[in-house]
């Protein structure tokens, strides 16, 4: 197949595109080729956890192109059991450190209500089903400001300070 030299820098796009609708139709696992362009999140170092706990969580939407605490952003998260696979999905950002975006995920999955680590949020805009939706709070991810795929919505202030509350009295954050 030959491909025009203006459209080779759509071919992640579109890949990353049909990842998604592969996994929303079928729930199938989708392995993350390999390519060059943005790196996909990590789970946080525990330095970098413990100097987040240490900071003031503060609220600071602005749908202004970058990312900021309150704001849920989409981006490509590996599994915990096999980083080589992920998918794309939600992510609560809660902090920043100069291009680096330190966020918690979201999932929709329903046998998520009540289980350890886990708090219910609800629906919101980020999910264009308006499913309710869960946040993991024990495993805090890193993102490249360049590897988010797009702002999501804004969590509400209400909804914000509740994740603050769980995370200061279940995970010692300030």
């Amino acid at each position: 197949m030959i491909v025009a030299a203006a459209g080779r820098d759509r071919l992640p796009a579109v890949a990353g595109l049909l990842r998604s609708v592969a996994a929303r139709i079928g729930g199938a696992v989708v392995p993350r080729p390999r390519r060059s362009g943005p790196a996909p999140a990590q789970v946080a170092r525990r330095r970098q956890v413990a100097a987040l706990q240490r900071r003031e969580l503060t609220y600071a939407p602005e749908l202004d192109g970058q990312a900021d605490p309150g704001e849920i952003v989409w981006t490509w998260v590996p599994y915990e059991d096999d980083p080589r696979q992920g998918k794309d999905r939600p992510v609560l950002v809660v902090g920043r450190h100069s291009r680096t975006l330190y966020g918690l995920m979201l999932s929709s999955q329903s046998d998520r209500d009540g289980q350890r680590h886990w708090l219910a949020l609800g629906p919101g805009a980020w999910d264009r089903d308006n499913r309710p939706s869960w946040i993991r709070l024990d495993r805090v991810l890193t993102m490249r400001e360049d590897s988010i795929r797009r702002e999501g919505a804004i969590l509400d202030r209400t909804r914000f300070d509740r994740v603050g509350r769980a995370l200061r009295a279940g995970y010692g954050w300030r």
